[in-house]
């Protein structure tokens, strides 16, 4: 299991609908038998056309939760270290990762860096007035 599933849980903390499911697919509820969330996947038995897997990545959740996983950061150290996991996860599994949702999701790490990155301080030196 990957860090990002470990922080995440996709199978137990995803609240999936079949409706949402239909329309990620582009198909209408009736097609959908039943679906099953996976550890890594979800697994949907169609009746058009037997299984289908459909990794949680590519789900609005998992875009959503990651960014709250950004915003909840509440040290540097800490966000960059997850965002380095993001990175790594997205190396790993491109095909996974439009563009799109990874750009959203650097937009809010960049937004969560800024908040935590301290102001510099310039301090004036007591020797030059006089």
């Amino acid at each position: 299991m990957t860090a990002l599933f470990r922080r995440v849980d996709p199978a137990k903390k995803f609240r999936i609908t079949k409706g949402q499911i239909a329309r990620f697919l582009g198909i209408a509820e009736s097609i959908i038998v039943k679906f099953q969330c996976w550890p890594f996947v979800l697994f949907v038995h169609r009746k058009d056309k037997g299984g289908e897997f459909i990794s949680y990545r590519v789900l609005e959740h998992w875009k959503n939760a990651i960014a709250s996983q950004l915003q909840q950061c509440s040290k540097l150290k800490q966000l960059n270290h997850l965002w380095s996991t993001i990175k790594n996860d997205r190396k790993k599994h491109r095909k996974q990762y439009e563009d799109s949702v990874f750009s959203f999701l650097h937009k809010i790490w960049q937004e969560r860096l800024d908040n935590l990155s301290e102001p510099l301080v310039y301090i004036q030196d007591d020797f030059t007035h006089h």
